[in-house]
C-alpha cells in the first residue's frame, strides 16, 4: 500500500493508496518537527489513525510536511512514522517541493504556501533551485495566517482600526488581553494559535481595512519573497494553502498591478501528490 501525506501546522492529509487503486483519506492535525518531537508525533497518530488503518500493510511513505528543511527535522519525523508503519520505506520532504510538485508539474515556476506559515521557493521543473529564506511565525511567514493574526491584534488592542470594526470584533476577544497573550505566550504552539484568528479576517473581508490589512500582508510576501527570484516576471506564481485559497481575488489584483503571472491557487495539494506518485509507481 502506498501511503502520501501533506502536513501543515495546521492540519496534514493522509492518503492511503492501496493496490487496487482504492483509496482511504484521513484528516489529522498538523504535524511540524520544530514545535513536536518524536513522542508527540507518535502518540497523536496512532490516536488519530486507532482502526482506521493496517499499518503493516503501508509500504512506501512519500511525506511532504512543514518544517522538514534539514535532515535533523527530517529524522524526527521519520523516526515517529518508522514506529508505525514496521515495513515501510520513506521519503521524507520538505512541504515546499510538495507544494511544487502540485503546482507546477513538471514545468518552470515560483511555488508559494500561504497557510498556517509561508514559504515560496524557485521549480526548474524538476527540483527546487532557490528558496528566500523563512525566518518563522516570530520573524516573518509574510503573508500567513499567523501574519494576519497578529496584525488583527496589534489593529484592535492599539486602536487603530474604525470604529464599527471595533465594535464587531469586540464579541471575537470576550476574555481580552490576558487571553489573547496566555494563549500565545503560554501555548505549545502559538503560531497555530495566531493563524486561527485569520479566521477573523475572513469573516470581515469585505470590509475594506481588513482588505488593506490583508493586502499590505500579501505586498510584503511579494516583496521579501516572490521578487528576489530569477526570471519572477516572466514565471507562472503558483499558491497553495487556506490563506491563498480564501483570498485568492486579492492575490489575483495584486499580482495583476505588478504584470506579473498568476498560476494555479489550490487549497491542498495533497491530490496532485497522490496523483504524481500513483503515476511514477506505473512507470
Amino acid at each position: 500500500m502506498l501511503l502520501v501525506a501533506d502536513s501543515g501546522s495546521t492540519k496534514a492529509d493522509w492518503t492511503f493508496v492501496g493496490e487496487n487503486g482504492l483509496m482511504q483519506k484521513i484528516s489529522t492535525k498538523g504535524i511540524n518537527p520544530v514545535f513536536h518531537d518524536k513522542a508527540f508525533i507518535l502518540d497523536e497518530l496512532k490516536h488519530q489513525f486507532a482502526n482506521q488503518v493496517q499499518p503493516d500493510s503501508v509500504n512506501n511513505v512519500f511525506y511532504y510536511g512543514s518544517g522538514c528543511w534539514d535532515q535533523e527535522r527530517k529524522m524526527v519525523v521519520q523516526d515517529a512514522l518508522s514506529q508505525l508503519f514496521t515495513v515501510a520505506r520513506f521519503n521524507i520532504k520538505h512541504d515546499l517541493e510538495g507544494a511544487a510538485r502540485a503546482t507546477c508539474g513538471d514545468q518552470p515556476g515560483i511555488a508559494c504556501i500561504l497557510g498556517t506559515g509561508s514559504n515560496s521557493c524557485l521549480f526548474d521543473g524538476s527540483q527546487v533551485v532557490d528558496n528566500v529564506t523563512n525566518l518563522g511565525f516570530l520573524l516573518g511567514d509574510e503573508g500567513s495566517g499567523t501574519h494576519l493574526g497578529k496584525a488583527l491584534i496589534r489593529a484592535y488592542f492599539y486602536r487603530e482600526m474604525p470604529a464599527d470594526l471595533q465594535d464587531e470584533l469586540d464579541q471575537h476577544f470576550p476574555g481580552g488581553k490576558t487571553d489573547i497573550l496566555n494563549n500565545i505566550y503560554r501555548s505549545a504552539a502559538p503560531n497555530v494559535y495566531l493563524a486561527s484568528l485569520a479566521q477573523i479576517v475572513a469573516k470581515h473581508d469585505d470590509h475594506e481595512y481588513i482588505r488593506q490589512m490583508v493586502k499590505k500582508s500579501f505586498s510584503e510576501f511579494l516583496n521579501r519573497h516572490v521578487c528576489k527570484y530569477e526570471g519572477f516576471r516572466d514565471l507562472p506564481i503558483h499558491f497553495v494553502g487556506s490563506i491563498a485559497f480564501h483570498f485568492g481575488e486579492i492575490l489575483e489584483e495584486l499580482l495583476r498591478k505588478r504584470s506579473l503571472t498568476l498560476g494555479k491557487i489550490i487549497r491542498r495539494p495533497i491530490d496532485a501528490l497522490v496523483a504524481f506518485h500513483i503515476q511514477q509507481q506505473a512507470v
